[in-house]
């Protein structure tokens, strides 16, 4: 069996040398990896919020017929929840990553100023479950 292995998508800004910049390169390289972990045997680890990303995911796992134990989704605690909640109820293995500890606050903090789209995906989400609970 393969390694197993963590595919994701950052949010983190690097120097242009080690990191690309255009949406449809990192799209392009991201899928073009996963295809590689999956047919080498490797047990993936999907981490993106990338809803295109997460569709072409399940495209590659149909078309190689692989069992939900062969592969899991990850995401962030509160971002894009509906995503992740429609990947479990399809029966896909989502593993939900939590910032603990006792700097997790700054943790968090750092994450948002880092790449503010972060908190719009909060924003969204936590207004999207206030109004599913009327």
């Amino acid at each position: 069996a393969g390694a197993s292995v963590r595919l994701c998508k950052g949010i983190y800004i690097e120097r242009e040398a080690i990191q690309y910049h255009d949406d449809e390169a990192v799209r392009v390289s991201f899928v073009r990896s996963l295809e590689t972990l999956l047919d080498g045997g490797s047990y993936t680890a999907i981490a993106t919020h990338d809803e295109w990303l997460v569709e072409q995911a399940l495209r590659l796992v149909r078309e190689r017929g692989l069992a939900p134990e062969q592969y899991e989704f990850q995401m962030l605690l509160g971002i894009r929840a509906e995503l992740g909640d429609r990947l479990v109820r399809e029966g896909h293995r989502l593993r939900i990553y939590v910032p603990y500890g006792r700097k997790w606050y700054e943790y968090s903090l750092r994450r948002l100023q880092e790449n503010p789209k972060v908190a719009g995906y909060i924003a969204s989400d936590t207004v999207a479950r206030l109004v599913l609970r009327r």
